[in-house]
């Protein structure tokens, strides 16, 4: 059966900067090692092994100044390691002697393949070593730690005998070591259960340490722990040797998690763990996976839309320990692909967005579009999403199908297809100077809306090759002449070259995240002195902006200039109807026996020029001059 202590109170033992550093690539200088070391003492460490002094004269003087500045009084105790030979012992004391509370951790392989094949040593001279060099180790530092190296490959018995031999020679520690992660759970606490029970002492204290070879390095520890051992060696994100070892945030997290069923506690500040596992990321230059336990970028993220519902009624429906008891401000939901609108919706009133039923489904089904194309969707993607949806006028024209054809010296030729408010649709082409100026030239064939281009903005959102392209537009009503928007070129990159506004202004170079403007001659605008031609005045001068998003700049571009043209057509139709109402009234006015009209509210008001169109047959002669 396996014995557990009930002494509550686990010490952890970080070997970060020795057992850590062995991993491949991974090696610190002196200088990180004493940075790491106060961060690592910090965090509340009870012991801190901080290298193999007889290594390197380097790892000697960084075991050297982490004793003298990090061992005092207040800090952890310091352990050298040293091989079972007197000239490693003496340097592991000469490194640790100035901390205020040094140790010697020495060891010896026990299991008979190791003794055999690297060592050539019988058992016979192994445990007299172990007797000899503990001994010696004890009579420099009255704080000895002996681990039998390879011990859950290594014969019960011999370890029994090992064991019992280092404690008479005055070890004050032992540690078990799964040197391989060879070990199952159930072995290793069996193991660790009959070794305190067969060599009892008072005052001895048993140490688990374990590597994760087979990915079981924190559930041996655990078992380790509830079989007695009352220290756990780790290193910080679980770094080390081959697969590495024992995560500290891991097993200290679980005891705090489990803490009722197992009654056991250590001196971690756990609010401290996010920071020291980036910190030896950064050092060692060795990347945290995103699912790694505790401290991962994605250990408190969630994505999949029942999570994520489930997450916003209850944090505690996914999440077994807070993100601030780790040192985060908070959980994540990750908007992507199998986000729902629940979520969705959430993060759009935490960046500030509020949207009606109708403008959050159309939101919704273009964050479904873009996720599907892009793994991580960032606030920045979500207010260029629903940018366009907040304050959008009446839609006359809805983007079906875009084509574009361009390249050098070739023509830029734009296929377009609009749908109309009742579902019609209509397909218009163009040739331009550029990509989008084909484009602009093709949806104005299809609307009949003559206007005049005075601003066109493009920039990315976020970076990468999948960045999201947003597009902003301002338009102005042209005159019926004007049968062509403002010729905006654009090679199908992101840059557009020069351009002339078709109407006498000509503008410079414009790049990516900058603006050319144009300036609408006045002689453009009609002026009256009645009424209804200071309504037609102001129509005629304002102008109506347009924005669009899209992975495609030209597709963001299309939109944003569709966006505009519904904007001032919504508006032309509201002068149209004022005209009418006024042209009305003062009929009444002249008659006033005559007997008022009653309105039909149940037929909207319609205009021949603007109603939704029936399928026409494209005009393969339609084209339009390059400038």
């Amino acid at each position: 059966m396996v014995r557990v202590r009930t002494d509550p109170y686990v010490r952890v033992f970080d070997t970060t900067l020795r057992d850590g550093e062995q991993s491949p690539g991974a090696s610190l200088t002196s200088d990180e090692k004493l940075v790491l070391a106060r961060s690592i003492a910090a965090l509340g460490v009870d012991v801190i092994e901080a290298g193999f002094p007889a290594a390197s004269p380097d790892d000697l003087a960084a075991v050297q100044s982490i004793a003298r500045q990090v061992g005092t009084a207040e800090g952890p105790i310091i352990a050298g390691l040293a091989r079972a030979c007197r000239g490693d012992i003496e340097s592991a004391w000469e490194a640790v002697r100035l901390a205020h509370r040094p140790r010697i951790h020495t060891f010896i392989a026990t299991s008979d393949l190791h003794m055999e094949c690297k060592l050539s040593m019988s058992r016979e001279q192994v445990l007299a070593r172990v007797r000899e060099m503990v001994g010696y180790a004890r009579s420099l530092c009255d704080d000895v730690q002996f681990s039998p190296e390879d011990a859950t490959r290594s014969d019960p018995g011999f370890l029994i005998q090992v064991t019992t031999a280092a404690i008479e020679a005055g070890a004050t520690t032992l540690n078990i070591p799964d040197t391989v992660g060879y070990a199952l759970p159930n072995e290793y606490s069996q193991l660790l259960a009959r070794l305190i029970e067969q060599t009892a002492r008072v005052g001895i204290v048993w140490s688990a340490h374990c590597h994760d070879d087979l990915g079981l390095a924190t559930a041996n520890a655990l078992a380790g722990i509830e079989a007695g051992a009352r220290q756990v060696e780790v290193t910080v994100n679980g770094i080390g040797e081959r697969a590495g070892n024992t995560s500290l945030e891991e097993v200290v997290m679980a005891l705090a998690t489990r803490r009722p069923e197992l009654g056991l506690e250590t001196g971690i500040e756990t609010r401290q763990l996010t920071s020291i596992s980036r910190m030896v990321s950064r050092f060692t230059g060795i990347s945290v996976p995103p699912n790694k336990a505790v401290v991962g970028r994605n250990a408190f993220a969630h994505e999949a839309g029942i999570h994520q519902d489930g997450m916003l009624k209850d944090e505690r429906t996914y999440e077994i320990m807070t993100p601030e008891s780790v040192g985060l401000e908070r959980s994540e939901l990750v908007l992507g692909k199998h986000s729902g609108r629940h979520a969705f919706r959430s993060r759009l009133q935490e960046i500030g967005v509020e949207l009606d039923e109708v403008q959050l489904d159309e939101a919704f089904k273009q964050f479904k579009k873009l996720a599907d194309r892009r793994k991580t969707i960032t606030d920045a993607d979500l207010m260029a999403l629903t940018r366009a949806e907040v304050g959008t006028s009446e839609e006359h024209y809805r983007l079906g199908h875009l084509q574009v054809v361009c390249g050098s010296p070739a023509a830029a030729t734009a296929t377009v297809r609009l749908i109309g408010r009742q579902g019609s649709e209509r397909v218009g082409a163009a040739v331009g100077s550029g990509s989008v100026d084909a484009v602009f030239r093709a949806i104005q064939k299809i609307a009949e809306a003559p206007n005049e281009l005075i601003d066109f903005r493009i920039r990315n959102v976020t970076a990468g090759i999948d960045a999201l392209g947003e597009v902003s537009v301002r338009i102005a009503p042209g005159s019926e002449a004007a049968k062509s928007p403002a010729h905006a070129s654009n090679n199908g990159h992101g840059h557009n070259g020069p351009r002339s506004n078709g109407h006498g202004v000509t503008d410079g170079h414009r790049t990516n995240g900058h603006r050319t403007n144009g300036h609408r001659p006045s002689s453009h605008r009609p002026s009256g002195h009645d009424s209804n031609n200071a309504n037609t005045v102001q129509a005629a001068q304002a102008t109506y902006a347009g924005y669009g998003a899209d992975t495609d700049v030209i597709v963001a571009s299309a939109k944003a200039y569709l966006a505009a043209i519904n904007r001032m057509l919504t508006a032309t139709m509201a002068v149209t109807a004022s005209m009418a109402a006024t042209a009305t009234s003062s009929a009444d006015a002249a008659s006033p026996g005559a007997p008022m009209p009653l309105a039909d509210t149940t037929q909207p008001i319609t205009f021949p020029r603007y109603e939704p169109f029936a399928e026409e047959p494209f005009d393969p002669d339609y084209t339009v001059g390059i400038p």
